[in-house]
């Protein structure tokens, strides 16, 4: 009997900037999230992954195709996500 339940998946890829890709040590992967996952939770699954990531996520602008959005932002299939911590130096 072939089920007819199917769960779907969404594929990102995610983008590190500054002191973010050193923590996290690539300046790009490409996740998988359930669908209907938001931007917090591919944030927990990072923590999970880098609990350090947990200190720097509160500071981090997301933006999600090029456009800055909230941290209960839902993710599409496809969609690029780019974490960007603030602008330091002088």
């Amino acid at each position: 009997m072939v089920s007819l339940y199917v769960e779907w998946k969404l594929n990102i890829k995610v983008l590190f900037f500054a002191s973010c890709r050193d923590l996290i040590g690539t300046g790009e992967r490409v996740m998988t999230l359930p669908d209907g996952a938001t931007v917090t939770d591919l944030i927990s699954k990072l923590a999970m992954e880098q609990a350090r990531f947990t200190d720097m996520a509160p500071s981090l602008m997301v933006s999600v195709n090029q456009a800055y959005v909230e941290r209960d932002a839902e993710l599409q299939d496809g969609d690029e996500i780019a974490f960007i911590p603030p602008v330091s130096g002088g």
